[in-house]
Order: structure tokens, then sequence, then C-alpha cells
């Protein structure tokens, strides 16, 4: 063996100083101690989460920092050169840090610097009422991290953009560094982050379920087909029947994730891919039920948005809604209602037209200062085979939309728990099984009362910001004509 070559004294223990190794140390606990010293000088270990120097803006708004020396990285958001003395604006996460350029003597001159560099700044932190958050920088360095090619396609600097939508579509990346433009999905966040925050209270569970089927959820001719391995697939239009059969073995469920309607409609409030807000629940007894938890959650996201978000309400200049209380009414009611109060003629009296739905919500505010209003009682023949019918009149389905500021952002309601009642109406609707199957077995072999909703998560942020375009608050929107970025 290769160790018969040297002496064996040459192979040594790690051992404190003037240790003397004794004969008696055995060939086997020599070779573990050899691996050992090997392991310790070349492996090399992470920890988790360190602290640096480099500081958030959010950490520097302690009183703790002011006066004292702190180091920034951040992007340069504006450049405000006045001759004497310039503001370099930063920009992070967490808002804009004002820093000053004084000294001349720095290493970088303020005319080299541009737009869109990232930078490491190092300076004493003061107090400032006219600057962002109230505190600047007076620099003492500057460390230029990355310089971009060329100069900015929008000013993403000025308060609101100038740029048409379209502009700022194709842009959407370099229109989201404008302050107010990224707000709106610092909102987003916090409505999605109350959904889940507060059905985790209630007792459900957060499911993802696949996005390709062989069947769609919702039926009807407007689907995107696509060859899965030589077969034929769609992508789902919702995630109703893996929610549906996930109540079967979590008794509560949700998801938040996309969904894809492949209507070709061109309008301010549709799109061909939006993020759906869905849950679904067992044991219900009333169809009732599910509005009274969505309204739980409503409640939530707006005491959320009201605690955590406050900057992004206040740079948006938003009013958080009414949702102490709801109110309801039914379809046909709502209809006679604004028929009579704006004089306009019932046209469709299966469905709500979107100025009917505008009218019911102007109609509730005007009557009952509600921002939102839920419309219960939809017709049979306009709600998917799932829906249960009202046992009183069939004709009409234990279900509702909910609206706010004139406009659906939900549609939920009771689901058909029977098995016999859910195929015998799928055989009077002309339904076929085919691709359906196991989703009627978890029926076949017994399921609790439940039912469910969906919240388009782009139009209720659409709604409470007030824009009038769903693209507006679509990170990056789909519809017929725009497939990138």
């Amino acid at each position: 063996m290769l160790l018969k070559r040297y002496n064996i004294g040459c192979i040594m223990r790690v051992v404190p100083r003037n240790k003397i190794i004794r004969p008696e140390v055995s060939f086997d606990t020599m070779l573990r101690d050899i691996f050992i010293f090997r392991k310790e000088l070349y492996m090399k270990y992470i920890y988790g989460t360190m602290d640096h120097e480099d500081l958030t803006i959010s950490k520097l708004q302690d009183k703790v920092y002011i006066g004292t020396k702190v180091t920034v990285k951040g992007a340069i958001h504006a450049v405000r050169n006045m001759g004497e003395i310039a503001f370099v604006i930063l920009r992070r996460w967490d808002g804009l840090l004002q820093t000053v350029y004084e000294d001349s003597s720095l290493d970088v001159s303020v005319n080299e610097l541009k737009e869109g560099e990232t930078v490491c700044v190092r300076g004493i932190l003061r107090e400032e009422k006219r600057a962002p958050g109230g505190i600047e920088i007076l620099l003492t360095s500057i460390l230029v991290l990355s310089k971009p090619k060329e100069t900015l396609p929008l000013d993403i600097s000025k308060w609101k953009l100038s740029a048409s939508l379209e502009a700022r579509l194709d842009q959407r990346a370099i229109a989201l560094r404008n302050i107010r433009e990224r707000s709106k999905f610092k909102l987003q966040e916090g409505i999605v982050r109350g959904f889940r925050e507060f059905l985790y209270e209630q007792g459900f569970t957060e499911i993802h379920t696949p996005k390709i089927g062989a069947k769609s959820a919702e039926g009807g001719a407007n689907l995107f087909r696509l060859e899965y391995f030589h077969r034929p697939a769609v992508l789902q239009q919702s995630p109703q029947f893996y929610k549906q059969m996930m109540v079967g073995v979590f008794d509560r469920v949700f998801e938040t994730g996309p969904v894809f309607r492949a209507e070709k409609h061109n309008t301010k409030r549709h799109l061909n891919e939006y993020t759906s807000l869905d849950l679904e629940m067992g044991y219900v007894e009333n169809f009732t039920d599910i509005m009274e938890m969505e309204t739980g959650f409503l409640q939530y996201m707006v005491n959320l948005l009201d605690k955590d978000y406050k900057k992004e309400l206040d740079l948006l200049d938003i009013k958080l809604p009414k949702v102490d209380e709801i109110p309801y009414v039914t379809f046909t009611n709502a209809k006679e209602l604004v028929s009579e109060k704006y004089h306009r003629k019932i046209k469709n009296p299966y469905d709500l037209e979107p100025e009917e739905e505008l009218l019911i919500g102007q109609y509730f505010k005007e009557e009952d200062n509600a921002d939102f209003v839920f419309v219960t009682h939809y017709p049979s023949k306009k709600r998917p085979f799932y829906a249960m019918d009202d046992p009183k009149d069939p004709t009409f389905t234990l279900s509702f939309d909910l609206l706010f500021h004139g406009m659906e952002i939900t549609t939920g309601g009771q689901r058909i728990h029977d098995y016999c009642e859910l195929c015998q109406k799928m055989k009077a609707r002309k339904i076929e099984v085919d691709g359906m199957q196991k989703y009627l077995d978890v029926f076949r072999y017994g399921m609790p009362p439940h039912g469910g909703l969906g919240i388009g998560l782009e139009r209720l942020t659409m709604q409470l910001i007030g824009d009038d375009n769903v693209r507006e608050t679509t990170l990056f929107p789909r519809d017929q004509g725009r497939l990138v970025p």
C-alpha cells in the first residue's frame, strides 16, 4: 500500500502544539484525522441570511442612524444639478432616497451620473423634512456598480408617466420603475397576501392545480387548444374541477393562479390570461356562507392595506372601500330597480350587461353608500352545469356575482354535490362525460355540500385603484394582440 513508502511519523494529526503523537495511535485513527483536516481545509458553509453594511431605505427611517455614516445601494432615479449643489435621487424597492452632492472632490463627477446607473454611496445621514421620507445623505463617496448602454426610453422620474398605455406596455419593465406605476403592484401584492393570510386563519389549505387538461370546467368553444403528446388538450379556464375534488380531501381549499380565456374580445375589462383567487369550502349550509367568507376576506384585505400599504395608498390617492357590511339583491330585483330608477329598458333577461352592472353599483352607492353589492340567484341558463339550482325555482341558481364600483369581480355559489343530480343536469344539457370521469368519480363516492368562488385579481386591483383599463393593473398583459414582453 502507498503509505508503506513513507515513514509513519510523517502522517501528522491535528493536535495542540508540543503534543506528541504516541505510537499506540491506530492507523484508522490517523486516516480519519487526515480526512477531517482535508475537509476543514476545502469545505465552506452558508449559515443563512447575514447583516450587511448596505442599508435599506426603510431601515434608514430609524432615528438611530441620524448623524452617522451609512452605506446604501440603489439605482439613480433622477439627477437634479443646481450648480454648486446637486441632488441625486436613489430608487430601491422600498422607495426613494435623496442624496446631496456638495463635494466636487468625490471620485465621480456629478455630470457623469446618469439615470439608470446603479451605485453604492456612503455619507452622513441627516434629517430633511423636504426630502422623501424626511431624510437625506450628504455624500462622501460614490461607487458606480453598473452603467446603462442607452438612455431610458421613458421619463420614469416624472410623477406621472405621460406616455400612452401602449407605449408603457411595450416598455413594461422600464415603465414600472416609475414609483406610482409600481405602487399598483405593491397593492396587488397586499390583496393576494390578504387572501392567503385570511384563508389560512379560516382553516383553508392552499393547493396548486394543473393548467393543462383534457376538459374545460366552464365548457364552451372559447378554449385555447393544444396538442399534448399527440392527444388533444386545453388550457384551463378555471381550477373548478380540481377545487371541488379537493374539498373531499381537505374540506376547505384555495388557490391563486393563472386562468385562460380564448374569447376574441378587445375591451377594457377583459384579458385572455388573468390571475384568479379561488376558494372552495365544504359543509356549507347555504350559498350565503360563501358570500360571508368573501366579505370577511375583503374586511381583512382593507385592514391589511390600511396598516402595511399606507405609502402606496397615499401615492395613488386611494380611499379604501366600505366593507363593514355588503348589501345583496336578487338578479331579477336588481334589474327592476335599475330599470325603474334610471328609466332603462331591460334588454337581456338572462344576464347583466356592463351598463347594468354600472347602474346597479351606482344605485347602491346612492341609496346605501355601498361600494360593493352581491347580485344573487342568476338564471340557471347562464350558469355552469355544476351550479346548484334553487329548489324554490329551478330556473334560477344559488349563485352570485360581486360587483365593486359597478363591475363584476367575483362569480360564485353553491355547487351540486349529489352524483345523480349532477349526471342528470349534464345529460339535460347534452354535456359529454368524456374527459370528466375522474371528476365525476369523486361525487360517485360521496361529497359534502359545498360551494366556492373565483375573484379576478386584476379587476379587483383596477377597481380599487380607480383605473379604467384592466391592462393598467396587469403586470404583463395577454390579450389578442400582445404576447410580449
